[in-house]
C-alpha cells in the first residue's frame, strides 16, 4: 500500500494530497509519527481545504501532547466539511483531554445523532457523564451501549460499578455476573462478585 500510494506523490495536487492522506494515516497506524507528520504536512500544504488531510495532521500533533493546536486542525478540517464524524470525534477527545468537559459533550451529542449506533460514541457519552458525576445518565447511556454490543464485559462491569455506587446491589449483582460470564478472569469482577456472596 506504502508503494502503491508513493507512486502518486508526483501528480497534481489533488490527487497528491490525497496519496499523502492515506500515506500520513498507514504511518500513524504503525506508530511512526515521524513519518505521519511529514505526510500530514504534505498532504495539508497540497491541498489546505482537504478535512481528511487536516484530521490527520491533527492527530500526529494530538500523539505529540498538543491537545490546543490538535483541537485547531480538528476545527479547521469541521469548518471544511462539518459531517466529518473523524474530526468530530477527535475534537471531543481533545477537549476531554483538556478538560473542556462541556465542549468534549456538546461534540458527542452532535456524533450521536449523525451516528445513533456507535458504540464508540456512546461510552465516550456515558464517560463524560462519569466525569460529571451524573451517574444516572451515564448509566441511561451504558444501557444504549450494550443494546449496541451486549457481551462487552468491561461495559457490563462498568454498569455494575455505577450500580453499585448507587446503592442498588441486585442491578450491580446482575451485570457483575454478566460480565463474569463472558470475560471470567477479571479479578475486580471477582472481588466483587466474592464480597457479595460473603454479604
Amino acid at each position: 500500500a506504502l508503494e502503491t500510494l508513493k507512486m502518486f506523490e508526483k501528480k497534481d495536487s489533488r490527487v497528491k494530497s490525497a496519496a499523502a492522506t492515506n500515506l500520513s494515516f498507514l504511518y500513524y497506524l504503525g506508530n511512526e509519527l515521524e513519518q505521519a507528520t511529514n505526510y500530514a504536512d504534505l498532504a495539508v500544504n497540497s491541498d489546505r481545504y482537504n478535512p481528511a488531510a487536516l484530521t490527520n495532521k491533527g492527530n500526529t500533533v494530538f500523539a505529540n501532547g498538543d491537545c490546543e493546536k490538535a483541537a485547531e486542525f480538528y476545527k479547521e478540517a469541521l469548518r471544511n466539511d462539518s459531517l466529518c464524524t473523524e474530526a468530530l470525534y477527535n475534537l471531543g477527545l481533545a477537549y476531554k483531554k483538556l478538560n473542556k468537559i462541556d465542549e468534549a459533550l456538546d461534540c458527542f451529542l452532535k456524533l450521536h445523532a449523525i451516528l445513533p449506533n456507535s458504540a464508540q460514541v456512546l461510552y465516550q457519552l456515558a464517560s463524560i457523564y462519569q466525569i460529571m458525576e451524573d451517574p444516572n445518565q451515564a448509566i441511561e447511556w451504558l444501557l444504549q451501549l450494550i443494546s449496541v454490543v451486549p457481551t462487552d464485559p468491561h461495559v457490563l462491569s462498568k454498569l455494575g460499578n455505577l450500580y453499585d455506587t448507587e446503592g442498588d446491589k441486585s442491578q450491580a449483582f446482575h451485570y457483575y455476573c454478566e460480565s463474569y460470564r463472558y470475560f471470567p478472569s477479571n479479578i475486580e469482577v471477582i472481588e466483587w462478585l466474592g464480597a457479595y456472596y460473603i454479604d
